[in-house]
């Protein structure tokens, strides 16, 4: 990943609409599907924003962080409290069976990042019955600015994730589109307003007003999932799944 984008995401992760939901959706699914006692691992930690925010939302609870960048893994350590390793996650430093859940948030697509093997490592270092939670992007024609300079080479499909999953060895797949109310906005922002090499990453502080009206479309989003509804199509995947116990 570019250093200015880590730099960019470092700055804005706090307080921006989007990192706020990704939290949100990843803590609701440790929350929902109660992982067995034991650490938890997220894999692809950047400056740490998720393990801070689970950090406050699970007080007690035993967390740990990989990183490829070593800067990025210092400043993780340094926001969150978290034990952070720098490494490849395709090659995990961690004991098998280590951890009783692991949270992985859009690092699979990145072009230096080898899905299989990354895949295998991630199933290696679960305990049996360890819960698996992965956001990653959705359809590669949604490619933006901000893909560019992380440097994400993939985008899924529910489906496509979901056989990804199972061909690496979990059970229980689940796969649920969100971010679907903003779809139609996301699409006139990625493919007519900065649809160029040059333009701007999309992630940015927002205005406040802008900020608040988009963060209140996720959290209305994700009340409309509670209840059932299910949706399409939307920017992002959230997937959970299970190594064999």
């Amino acid at each position: 990943m570019d250093a200015d984008e880590y730099a960019l995401m470092d700055r804005a992760e706090d307080g921006m609409w989007w990192y706020r939901a990704l939290r949100s959706r990843a803590a609701a699914a440790l929350r929902g599907q109660a992982p067995p006692p034991g650490p938890w691992l997220d894999v692809g930690c950047g400056t740490g924003g998720l393990l801070r925010h689970l950090a406050a939302a699970f007080p007690g609870q035993a967390l740990a962080g990989l990183e490829y960048n070593p800067a990025a893994a210092a400043r993780a350590a340094a926001k969150s409290g978290a034990a952070i390793a720098a490494g490849d996650a395709a090659r995990l430093p961690f004991a098998d069976g280590a951890f009783a859940a692991l949270t992985s948030l859009d690092v699979l697509c990145h072009a230096a990042v080898a899905e299989a093997a990354a895949l295998a490592e991630m199933r290696r270092v679960l305990a049996p019955g360890g819960l698996l939670v992965l956001n990653l992007p959705a359809f590669s024609w949604l490619a933006s600015a901000h893909d560019r300079r992380v440097h994400n080479a993939r985008r899924y499909t529910a489906p496509q994730a979901v056989a990804l999953l199972r061909a690496a060895g979990f059970e229980a797949v689940t796969a649920r589109y969100w971010n679907a109310l903003l779809l139609p906005l996301m699409i006139v922002q990625r493919k007519i307003l900065a649809r160029g090499e040059a333009d701007a990453s999309d992630v940015a502080p927002f205005p406040p007003w802008l900020d608040a009206t988009l963060h209140a479309a996720t959290v209305a989003e994700a009340a409309l999932a509670r209840l059932g509804l299910r949706y399409p199509a939307g920017g992002s995947v959230l997937l959970t799944a299970r190594r064999p116990a």
